[in-house]
């Protein structure tokens, strides 16, 4: 009898996104190297940032989306968190991707205090860090 080979999973890509009222950070990473990437801030509003949004999901094909959801910091909800929640349902609901929420707490500070540059970018690959190590 021959022995059966173990098939690994394959890894799942991911883009994320810090949601703001004027900008998006928006980063990706994978399941395998667990580690987030950077890639830029979208600051457009209505169609053109769905657009936008749109043409990094044709270009990085991911296989499923993350959003930050902000909470005060004793976790209740305030209501920049039914905003973000709103956003995860239209990216769902428009792109037809399994969607995941990531609580976002000081990941603008954590951002800050890392030097990042493009502080919604870096922020949003923070959260997909934080949804990469709970997998």
């Amino acid at each position: 009898m021959r022995a059966a080979l173990a098939v690994a999973p394959q890894p799942l890509s991911f883009l994320a996104f810090d949601f703001g009222a004027r900008r998006v950070g928006v980063a990706t990473g994978n399941s395998l190297t667990r580690t987030a990437t950077v890639l830029t801030t979208v600051a457009a509003d209505g169609e053109a940032r769905m657009a936008a949004i749109g043409a990094l999901i044709a270009q990085w094909q991911p296989a499923a989306l993350v959003v930050g959801v902000p909470l005060h910091p004793d976790g209740a909800p305030h209501a920049n968190t039914e905003r973000a929640r709103r956003f995860g349902r239209q990216l769902k609901a428009r792109f037809g991707l399994p969607v995941h929420e990531v609580d976002e707490r000081y990941t603008t500070t954590d951002a800050i205090r890392a030097g990042a540059e493009d502080l919604d970018a870096a922020a949003a690959a923070i959260i997909l860090e934080q949804h990469l190590a709970n997998l």
